[in-house]
């Protein structure tokens, strides 16, 4: 049997990592040949070297001399070292104590890889292995092997290790404003600085598209808050995007090894959780995992699933609520509102999968199928002989900022027949705000088709007088603030004044919404409102019931 150092000696001969041995100054007393290929130095150069000589040109100090100062194990991701012919490389370096005689390590090994590449041969470029290849970040992979590396460190030192999550919020209005490209450029900025932001021990990765994570070992809580709240601020400073300022903000989500998981997945699983949460709860902000996150987030995944099967086993309907001519208390329009009737649960709030609806982004589908069901709908009540009525359809932002939203809107007049005044879309002021000039285009481009446009919820926004005189609309609507307490509240009742009195100026149709009592339909129509709608006209509808409405009124 061959004797512990020759079987090292031979390990060290025949692997091709690169590996030295120093004692616990730093001086280097054995290396391979792997070890000298990599440095371009010889045995002879290099055996009684002081190892931090060959990292002191790019590193500082304090980072060399503390190598050789650990008694535990230590990862450094993008170390550089200076070859023998004066160029930098670039390192992953892994430097592990050994203890011969009580706890003092007497010796040192230390392992360095370098970064490695991938040619591609459609493109003709390479790329580093196990990373993003826009950002430059280690990818998802190399995360996993990271964070098993820091787990196994973690688990003999009795430490901890912080996994975070981040994702930009409204990306999405980034890339369909900007362009693609702007969002790539966003993305390989954040990179840069999230790799300014972290420490020589910790890793920061891409996990795919506006995802972004640091792992970082910890001695308590408190650290992995600092590194939060440094990643929070590390965005505050706008990002520079095609010749404009751009302000980004990140949600992000923490979980803690080994309270949290016991592995890369279960702390990946627990952090994006957590990041959800913070998104839902205004975003620009941390949140820790927390074990009920898992049961809400299967919650959330199981609705997902029965809307996509509810989308094609058709369990969505629509209701309409009628829109009434206080003068004549006759029909005049309708707005379609959608439901979902499911099978085994019976009917579900929108409340309860509006909001899923739009996160996962489900909600241009619905919004699709419920714009052609109300024109489909609209246009049967007509071939029956009822006094044509305009429908008001909702429509959500990621339908409104669609590059396809005209195209659909076409295809579903198209398709039922329906003639395009009979249409009235809905969009709220919020929708507007991010990008003013293409939203004007694209409403315009509504406009030309010869449909309506409504603000809905009108005052509860921006409402911002000066840019309402740009937007090629036909509709205003009062929120039901203004109206629930007209009758008793004179400052209520001087703002729906003024509503009322802005639309006439501007020649638009003003609707209000939210009338429930006498007093509300009286003050309405006494103060020239052209359009009721509320309780106490009619709650929403099926179609059936909405049917008999029409039938009365012809």
């Amino acid at each position: 049997m061959a004797q512990p150092d020759a079987l090292f000696q031979a390990v060290l001969e025949t692997t091709s990592d690169a590996v030295m041995v120093t004692d616990r100054a730093g001086i280097i007393q054995r290396v391979n040949p792997a070890f000298e290929k990599l440095t371009g130095h010889s045995k002879s150069q290099l055996e009684g070297m002081n190892a931090a000589d060959l990292f002191r040109e790019y590193n500082d100090d304090e980072f060399c001399s503390g190598l050789w100062a650990g008694k535990e194990r230590q990862h450094f991701d993008s170390v550089r070292s200076q070859h023998a012919d004066g160029r930098a490389q670039l390192h992953s370096l892994t430097l592990t104590p050994v203890a011969h005689d009580g706890d003092e390590p007497s010796q040192y090994v230390a392992l360095i890889l370098s970064e490695t590449f991938q040619s591609d041969a459609a493109s003709g470029t390479t790329r580093k292995v196990g990373h993003d290849p826009l950002t430059g970040l280690p990818d998802r992979s190399l995360l996993a092997d990271r964070v098993g590396q820091n787990i196994l460190t973690a688990k003999r030192t009795n430490k901890s290790i912080a996994m975070l999550v981040m994702g930009l919020d409204r990306f999405t209005v980034i890339n369909d404003g900007l362009g693609y490209a702007a969002g790539d450029l966003l993305l390989k900025e954040l990179g840069d600085r999230l790799s300014k932001i972290v420490r020589q021990s910790d890793t920061a990765a891409r996990l795919d598209g506006d995802k972004f994570a640091v792992m970082t070992p910890i001695s308590a809580i408190d650290d992995s808050v600092i590194v939060a709240e440094k990643v929070l601020n590390g965005v505050k400073k706008p990002f520079h995007l095609k010749g404009e300022d751009i302000f980004a903000t990140l949600s992000v989500g923490l979980s803690i090894y080994p309270t949290d998981g016991q592995d890369f997945d279960e702390l990946l699983k627990g952090s994006l959780s957590a990041m959800q949460f913070a998104k839902q709860a205004g975003g620009d902000q941390y949140r820790f995992f927390a074990s009920d996150m898992n049961a809400k987030a299967k919650n959330r995944l199981e609705l997902e699933k029965r809307m996509r099967a509810a989308l094609a086993n058709n369990e969505f309907v629509l209701f309409y609520q009628p829109k009434v001519n206080p003068q004549t208390n006759k029909v005049k329009g309708g707005e379609a509102l959608i439901r979902w009737k499911d099978p085994q649960r019976g009917m579900i709030s929108p409340g309860d999968f509006i909001p899923v609806a739009e996160e996962t982004g489900l909600i241009v589908d619905i919004g699709t199928w419920a714009l052609r069901e109300s024109c489909r709908q609209t246009k049967e009540w007509q071939d029956k002989g009822y006094d044509p009525i305009r429908m008001s359809v909702n429509v959500s932002a990621h339908q409104f900022r669609a590059k396809d939203m005209v195209d659909k809107v076409v295809a579903a007049l198209n398709d039922t027949g329906l003639a395009p005044q009979y249409l009235e879309l809905e969009i709220t002021e919020s929708m507007l705000m991010n990008d003013i000039d293409a939203a004007i285009a694209r409403m315009q481009k509504v406009r030309d088709l010869g449909c309506g446009l409504s603000i809905d919820d009108f005052g509860t926004g921006y409402s911002s007088l000066s840019y309402l005189g740009r937007f090629p609309i036909t509709t205003l609507k009062i929120d039901r603030a203004f109206v629930r307490d007209v009758q008793e509240n004179q400052n209520t009742a001087e703002i729906a004044r003024a509503i009322i009195g802005l639309s006439r100026g501007l020649n638009l149709e003003v609707v209000a919404e939210g009338a429930e009592l006498m007093e509300h339909i009286d003050f309405l129509r006494d103060n020239g409102c052209d359009v009721i709608q509320g309780f106490y006209y009619s709650k929403p509808l099926p179609a059936a019931d909405f049917e008999k409405m029409l039938k009365r009124a012809a």
